[in-house]
């Protein structure tokens, strides 16, 4: 008699426990592939003393740099997310310089049961790993939906303080002819104040996992596109249980730092390169 009531259940009832399962089992594992994309404001760029032409060819050498595509491997609890390898730019290895700064951006793992995120990075060919706890987020969950590829996502607003690298903390100040102020220092000079940012997430409750590309996570659904300042990622493909699984590996080389440790440690050598670049007349562009 009971086993009765199985069949008597709606049928979307029936589809959500088949996909409840799916993600239960203890070997689940998907694939997300994004593109990100990041334009820059190239208004000011250079002080206001640079020609279109000349903003366009920085732009479009800045290109391979604010374009990437990445790969999300995760599971019910853990996530390793990468820039995709490509065959055809070898010698960029997922880095960028600028005048005589380079970084690399390197593999990031996210733990959601253990609240923990590891990173490598590599900056002025020294490697560091960094070890924190995962960024929070005050999500606000909205009712507006739209479709992904097959999928329906929900969308999803927070604010969160702007961080990374900035390109235009290296434009020359905009008061270059205003006489400075005798009481300032120079650190008084480059201060600046936070910005704070609106991040835009679109999320699919039908793969139930508490994961999303770079430091975004925390919603019940795969992030699936984010909107945050200048910079948009964008699933284009999803695959679930692949045949052959990767191992989610904890990244491990470098120099053991916290993120607020080495975004201080990069915020020095902003400003060190920042000082330099006004030395030379803000005359020098990003190289290759």
């Amino acid at each position: 008699m009971k086993i009765s009531y199985i069949f008597k259940l709606p049928i979307t009832c029936i589809l959500f426990l088949i996909s409840f399962v799916s993600f239960s089992q203890k070997d689940f594992q998907g694939k997300a592939y994004y593109e990100s994309k990041t334009t820059m404001d190239m208004s000011n760029f250079g002080g206001g003393q640079l020609t279109e032409e000349r903003k366009k060819q920085i732009a479009e050498r800045m290109k391979s740099a604010l374009e990437k595509s990445y790969i999300l491997t995760f599971n019910q609890s853990e996530s390793i997310f990468k820039e995709e390898e490509k065959l055809d730019t070898p010698s960029q290895g997922g880095g960028m310089r600028f005048g005589m700064m380079s970084f690399t951006g390197g593999n990031q793992y996210k733990n959601v049961k253990e609240q923990q995120l590891i990173q490598e990075n590599e900056l002025f060919g020294k490697q560091f790993l960094i070890k924190d706890s995962l960024p929070k987020l005050n999500w606000e969950l909205g009712s507006e939906t739209k479709t992904i590829g097959q999928y329906i996502c929900f969308k999803a607003t927070a604010v969160k303080n702007a961080d990374g690298f900035d390109f235009n903390s290296f434009r020359r100040p905009e008061n270059n002819d205003k006489p400075k102020d005798s009481t300032k220092t120079n650190k008084d000079d480059i201060k600046e104040t936070p910005k704070q940012i609106i991040v835009t997430a679109w999320y699919v409750p039908q793969i139930p996992v508490n994961q999303g590309p770079g430091d975004y996570w925390g919603l019940p659904g795969l992030i699936l596109e984010v909107n945050a300042d200048r910079t948009t990622i964008l699933c284009s493909k999803i695959v679930l249980n692949p045949t052959e699984k990767d191992i989610i590996k904890k990244p491990s080389k470098g120099k053991e730092v916290t993120k607020t440790e080495y975004d201080a440690i990069v915020k020095q050598k902003m400003e060190e390169m920042r000082e330099m670049f006004r030395g030379r007349g803000g005359q020098r562009g990003p190289n290759h």
